[in-house]
């Protein structure tokens, strides 16, 4: 007799963050140190998002060059693949970040003007695009192992089987692997799509303006720490809690899809 299905759990813990998320709201609405504080520290969710929407889309094509790279017949590109990946996920995310600020971007400056060709100088880089880059190099490294596990997981049969068919090696990875594996790995790039927009507050080391390095700013103004934190804690629990409910929603609809075929 087949085991009964097991219906999905109400979401009690949606529900608490909604409350607590109304209540803070509620607060901003009704007292004017929290409006406060909310419209200063709004002015900082645009660099989040650029930074989380930039620097993820970057690193996830990082990381899939990367994957494939792992996969290459030449032991050479393997070798280099796996020595880059190793050592960029063994480095603190907050150190890579101030090695790219203070010495891969001015060393990458002062190679440049070796060349020749137009000089540069350090300052020209922004702070904010040198954090950027950081968060790229450190995610790709993550996000490589992501999609080498989902790639690795599509059956070699069905590869084959486009091999015979004289699919090209190009065709065979956008018709046939690629699709396949996306399933797998939504998921965990879902995870790391919202860890990203938690680690972009590490830019407000840099003293880049976005939520944290403002509210940083506001809190040592107003002296008012409980309430400052309280509302970045808000954007960013609504930043983060909207984002996986989406791709909780896309990966249903996956899900629904490939049962269907």
């Amino acid at each position: 007799m087949p085991a009964p299905e097991r219906q999905e759990d109400f979401p009690w813990w949606l529900a608490v963050l909604i409350a607590a998320g109304l209540w803070l709201f509620v607060q901003v609405w009704q007292s004017d140190v929290y409006a406060q504080i909310m419209a200063k520290l709004a002015k900082g969710i645009g660099i989040t998002l650029l930074v989380t929407a930039v620097g993820f889309t970057a690193a996830a094509i990082l990381g899939l060059l990367l994957a494939v790279g792992a996969g290459s017949r030449w032991q050479v590109i393997r070798q280099a693949v796996r020595l880059y990946v190793e050592v960029v996920r063994g480095v603190p995310i907050i150190v890579l970040l101030l090695y790219v600020a203070f010495a891969a971007v001015p060393g990458a400056v002062a190679l440049w003007n070796m060349t020749g060709l137009p000089e540069l100088q350090a300052r020209d880089v922004s702070l904010l695009w040198r954090a950027v880059i950081a968060l790229v190099i450190a995610y790709s490294a993550f996000l490589a192992e992501v999609f080498r596990a989902g790639l690795a997981s599509v059956d070699r049969g069905q590869i084959e089987a486009a091999e015979a068919l004289g699919l090209t090696r190009w065709l065979r990875f956008r018709l046939i692997v690629f699709p396949q594996a996306f399933r797998t790995i939504l998921p965990p790039l879902g995870n790391d799509l919202v860890a990203m927009v938690k680690d972009s507050s590490l830019v407000s080391v840099l003293g880049v303006a976005d939520v944290t390095q403002l509210a940083k700013v506001t809190a040592a103004g107003n002296f008012r720490y409980f309430e400052t934190y309280n509302m970045a804690a808000l954007i960013y629990l609504s930043l983060t809690v909207t984002l996986s409910l989406i791709l909780r929603q896309i990966e249903q609809r996956l899900r629904s899809r490939g049962a269907a075929r």
